[in-house]
């Protein structure tokens, strides 16, 4: 289970009180390169409300 991950993304199902409550967590990349910036990043395990 994934622990002390916080989130800011609150109309995630999975949100609650800026802590993700997931119990597993995928992170994926946007871009076909290398990641070099955490805004080549997306989180995967994302569900809308």
């Amino acid at each position: 289970m994934a622990q002390n991950v916080l989130c800011e993304v609150n109309s995630c199902r999975f949100w609650a009180d800026n802590s993700c409550t997931a119990s597993t967590i995928k992170i994926g990349k946007n871009t076909m390169t290398d990641v070099t910036r955490n805004a080549e990043t997306d989180c995967e395990t994302f569900e809308t409300k």
